[in-house]
């Protein structure tokens, strides 16, 4: 039997959001439990109440991306768990091309290349991350910088169990934390060279407008994470 497969939606007033879900709705993967978390909406929630039959809604006051994510993961059922960005897009074949490979290769954790789009869709650039050729690999790229795309991850949900949950005390780096957090317990991380989900590039977007913000909270991580990836880098590859 397919193994089930959580996708959550962290959904906060923006336009594209029924795009993002029609892409989940679109898989070619059927097994799929979608979960739309609306961190207290003012705007487009009609957009995502006109799914309501096929979708699991659920409403928290604003509370930021991290608690969005926090409640979508815990309510889920699934063996996986995909994160989704509102404003961003799956290919068709992501979640099924995404289980094999997990299933195959009996890995904790599988993240994919990307595409950048614009408001209307338009591949603007492809292919952002460079080829990974082993968990290694990947570890030693934390010393550097963050290589995975969040909405690329699908992850068991058991390992939420071990690392914990996203920490909202990061209002836009809650992924660069998580991940580091996965590095340092050793889970099994692998690199899918295929380009599976679509990330928008728009003005209204938290990444473009939060930028000063945003730095602040790397160097943060950094100063925390980096000393202890080196110190266990010898261990963990």
């Amino acid at each position: 039997m397919e193994p089930l497969v959580s996708v959550v939606i962290p959904f906060y007033n923006c336009q594209y959001v029924d795009q993002a879900i029609e892409s989940v709705l679109q898989q070619t993967y059927q097994n799929i439990e979608l979960i739309v978390v609306d961190d207290g909406s003012t705007e487009y929630v009609h957009l995502v109440q006109a799914y309501k039959d096929k979708l699991t809604y659920l409403y928290q006051r604003n509370k930021g991306t991290a608690a969005a994510l926090n409640t979508g993961i815990k309510a889920a059922k699934g063996k996986y768990i995909a994160w989704l960005s509102a404003d961003d897009l799956f290919e068709h074949e992501k979640i099924e091309k995404q289980v094999d490979f997990m299933e195959d290769r009996l890995v904790d954790m599988s993240f994919t290349n990307y595409d950048i789009i614009n408001e209307n869709n338009e591949v603007l650039m492809k292919n952002l991350t460079i080829n990974f050729l082993s968990t290694g690999h990947i570890y030693e790229t934390f010393l550097y910088y963050n290589p995975v795309n969040g909405c690329t991850v699908m992850i068991k949900k058991d390992v939420f169990n071990e690392v914990g949950y996203f920490n909202p005390q990061y209002k836009y780096t809650q992924d660069y934390d998580m991940w580091l957090r996965v590095v340092l317990a050793k889970t099994s991380i692998a690199f899918i060279n295929e380009s599976l989900t679509k990330y928008r590039s728009h003005s209204n977007s938290t990444s473009a407008k939060n930028q000063p913000a945003m730095k602040l909270e790397i160097r943060k991580l950094e100063a925390i994470y980096r000393k202890k990836l080196r110190k266990h880098l010898k261990k963990l590859i």
